[in-house]
């Protein structure tokens, strides 16, 4: 099968992408390094996702079982709908080849089989993917079957968002202790197996064109059903950017191509708009951590106003993000104007935070630096009624 290739969709630098560019209901841009969407229309909206559904079917089994296990087709795997491998009960393969079919070829029948080997059941799989998805923080997703299938049931249907969806391809890109696996399957272009018994010999091709179309394409799964219409997801990895583009509804037959110009334009967006900002090299100002005046403070002479140098400890939050070209990172200072005695070195005394416009990426906290104790008032007179008497 020879791939598509498309010429190249251009994005002027100021612009971004209208709504009524992308031929996608639903659509999602993510920076994949920190998860934060770079862009989005309709992100958020729960629709059917079709065989994009096989990227969470793959790291769970993936992450679940041992790839040379030997699987046993039963008779509802090899029931399944077209696209099929045409596999037959009682039939045997080893579940790593099984999974190239199911991401390469989109193959059904492979992805039941490897649900029911996998749990026992679809169900039972099916539990395990939902599992996974609330543990990744999917905020609208329902799974029910492993092949993405349209399918009902008492508890709503089967969906996800854009979102979520970009947010399950991090995890397996990048995340998961079986991603270079995972990158492994997706990335090949031709894969050859035989049954566990080698008497049937089967051919896949990856049918993800994306793959051919963009310099740095990582990974993807393309999906249709007449519910779902077209969608994808993807990834794709240049210099210091990692992008995922999830689409959802991009079209129906016969507008299979809609997805990859979708693909290419937000990609391309994402590469052309958006700059990488270290976080870690921005530096607090020094002239904002001036020292504070300890009230009741114990100096070394008395009468002497004490003060208290602030330090900044620890960093918490995003190390590095993805922001548009024309935006900066600033710091917001939130630190005492003054303290009271006692003060304890390592004590809070305030933050930095790490802004884009009203967003906070990322917070330091600030502390005492040294131990400051209070003031014996008592002791203090004392001393000073000592001193005139001798005078």
């Amino acid at each position: 099968m020879s791939l598509l290739i498309f010429s190249p969709v251009r994005v002027r630098a100021q612009d971004v992408p209208a709504e009524s560019e992308l031929y996608a209901k639903s659509a999602v841009l993510m920076d994949a390094d920190s998860g934060r969407i770079l862009y989005e229309k309709n992100g958020h909206e729960a629709m059917a996702n079709a065989s994009t559904t096989k990227i969470l079917t793959c790291i769970v089994a993936l992450e679940n079982c041992d790839p040379a296990s030997v699987v046993t087709v039963s008779k509802n795997a090899a029931s399944q709908p077209k696209v099929h491998l045409g596999m037959h009960e009682g039939q045997q393969f080893y579940l790593r080849d099984l999974l190239y079919g199911l991401m390469l070829e989109s193959y059904n029948d492979c992805a039941v089989a490897i649900a029911e080997f996998a749990a026992g059941d679809v169900q039972g799989f099916a539990a395990l993917m939902n599992a996974k998805a609330e543990k990744l923080g999917c905020e609208d997703s329902y799974f029910i079957t492993p092949n993405g299938l349209d399918a009902k049931d008492d508890a709503g249907f089967h969906h996800t968002t854009a979102a979520d969806l970009a947010k399950i391809m991090k995890y397996c890109i990048k995340e998961s202790l079986k991603s270079d696996e995972f990158l492994e399957i997706t990335r090949t272009a031709q894969y050859s197996f035989s049954d566990a018994e080698g008497k049937c010999t089967y051919q896949c091709t990856n049918h993800n064109a994306f793959l051919q179309m963009m310099e740095g394409a990582l990974s993807g799964k393309t999906g249709f059903t007449g519910t779902a219409g077209y969608c994808y997801v993807g990834a794709l990895q240049r210099e210091d950017k990692t992008l995922i583009v999830a689409l959802l509804a991009c079209g129906w037959p016969n507008n299979k191509t809609y997805k990859w110009s979708d693909t290419r334009k937000l990609m391309n967006y994402g590469l052309e708009q958006f700059k990488k900002i270290d976080l870690l090299q921005i530096e607090p100002d020094e002239a904002e951590l001036a020292p504070i005046e300890v009230r009741d403070g114990q100096g070394g002479q008395i009468g002497e106003t004490v003060y208290l140098k602030p330090v900044v400890r620890n960093y918490a939050g995003e190390e590095s993000i993805l922001a548009p070209l024309s935006s900066e990172v600033t710091l917001k200072y939130e630190i005492a104007d003054q303290l009271y005695a006692p003060v304890k070195s390592g004590d809070y005394i305030g933050k930095i935070r790490y802004m884009l416009g009203e967003e906070t990426l990322a917070e330091r906290c600030v502390v005492a630096g040294e131990t400051i104790g209070k003031i014996d008032y008592p002791w203090c007179l004392g001393q000073v009624l000592r001193l005139l008497w001798i005078e």
